[in-house]
């Protein structure tokens, strides 16, 4: 299972890629609709089989976004959210995401279609979580170009821990191609480091992996970035790319060290089509 990247992003096995993004300059009228606006779209993406797997699947991703002015927003990678402050560059307020759940045949992603692990036989399912908690964002720059959020939220389900994620994005536009890029880092608790990373002494018996007890702390730090061409004033294609690079306790792990890899690279690209009304 991986964390959700580029941002994020799916909170499993995904990155948070986003085709549901603005394909015109800042300094040009705006084509948005004033209520509501709906997204369909679909991205192709290479990842690790699960969170510090050294194999890689291929996975198709739907992407359905759906958003009420600047309020509120709804999607796979960035979840159920609510701007509750929007206001002089800030947005903060409270949101929730599901994470899928890991399965030890396979690795778990429901949108896999080729490419799997058996790195997981012995160590059981993980269920799907959902997580819930807030996020607050901060735009800086005299034009907005950058970006810095941070996101802490708690997982109910198939795990209980907590986790919070730091990330600070530069946006640059070459006329209508936008490219935003910058790094990022998630910190977890204990539970959620046992739950992915941890080896108990029945699992070590079935697995064969000794046993590991996991600490919270750092889990992984990376960089990112998306390419966002639009191609006309309702559809775009992105290309992205997410580097991860599992720290401390995660990447001690025997799981990590003997069957998988500290170092996570995700690569993708996808097409979106938005609608409003």
């Amino acid at each position: 299972m991986r964390t959700a990247l580029l941002a994020a992003a799916l909170a499993v096995a995904a990155p948070g890629f986003a085709l549901a993004a603005d394909p015109q300059p800042r300094d040009q009228p705006q084509d948005q609709p004033e209520g509501w606006t709906v997204t369909v779209g679909a991205a192709a993406v290479a990842s690790p089989v699960w969170q510090g797997s050294d194999d890689t699947a291929v996975s198709l991703f739907p992407d359905l976004r759906v958003g009420y002015k600047d309020v509120f927003f709804a999607s796979l990678p960035d979840g159920i959210g609510w701007n509750a402050i929007n206001s002089d560059g800030w947005k903060a307020g409270p949101v929730a995401k599901i994470r899928f759940g890991r399965d030890e045949e396979d690795g778990g992603s429901p949108f896999r279609i080729s490419g799997d692990s058996d790195a997981l036989i012995g160590l059981g399912d993980v269920d799907a979580a959902v997580e819930v908690g807030g996020f607050v964002e901060k735009r800086l720059g005299d034009r907005e170009q950058w970006r810095v959020k941070a996101e802490a939220r708690r997982g109910f389900g198939g795990h209980e821990g907590l986790l919070l994620d730091a990330s600070a994005t530069y946006q640059a536009r070459f006329g209508y191609t936008q490219l935003n890029v910058g790094p990022k880092l998630t910190v977890a608790s204990e539970d959620y480091m046992q739950t992915y990373f941890g080896i108990d002494p029945l699992q070590s018996v079935r697995s064969g992996l000794p046993t590991y007890q996991a600490d919270g702390g750092l889990l992984s730090y990376g960089v990112s970035a998306q390419l966002i061409q639009p191609l006309n004033r309702r559809s775009a294609i992105l290309a992205f790319a997410s580097y991860d690079r599992l720290a401390d306790n995660a990447a001690d792990s025997p799981l990590v060290r003997l069957r998988g890899d500290e170092n996570q690279f995700t690569v993708g690209i996808g097409y979106g089509l938005r609608f409003g009304f």
